[in-house]
Order: C-alpha cells, then sequence, then structure tokens
C-alpha cells in the first residue's frame, strides 16, 4: 500500500466518523427538544383538565343543592 492511497483510506475514514458523530448529536439534540416540548404541552394540559374537574365538582355539588333532597310522591303507611 502506498502512502497516497494509505492517506485517502486514513481521509475516508475520518470523513465517515466525523459525520456519523455528526449526525448521531444532531438526532440527539432533536430528540432531547422534541422531549422537552411534548414535557410542556403533558404539564399544560395536565394543569388544564385538573381545573376541568374541580370545576365540575363544583357544578355538581351546586346542582345538588338546587334540586335538593328527593321528593316522594307516595308516603308509605305505617
Amino acid at each position: 500500500m502506498t502512502t497516497e492511497t494509505a492517506t485517502i483510506v486514513v481521509s475516508a475514514i475520518g470523513i465517515v466518523l466525523t459525520l456519523g458523530a455528526s449526525l448521531f448529536a444532531a438526532g440527539a439534540w432533536m430528540i432531547r427538544r422534541i422531549d422537552d416540548r411534548i414535557d410542556a404541552v403533558d404539564e399544560k394540559l395536565s394543569t388544564r383538565i385538573d381545573a376541568v374537574a374541580a370545576d365540575v365538582t363544583d357544578l355538581k355539588i351546586s346542582v345538588a343543592r338546587l334540586e335538593g333532597p328527593p321528593r316522594h310522591l307516595l308516603t308509605a303507611s305505617r
């Protein structure tokens, strides 16, 4: 193997390793960003769902107070 051939092979290996490492780093960065955004959306939705659940509970209590106890049309005779 001549010096020129060895230099070309080593350069090609270096280029392939550099491109592979760059693609791996870019992929890891994108995945981390996507995960951060998904976590933020999940937290925001959880907060909204909890607020809606609290409102529904308050609404149920208010409706129960308006309706009052159930009225019986027939009374049991003793």
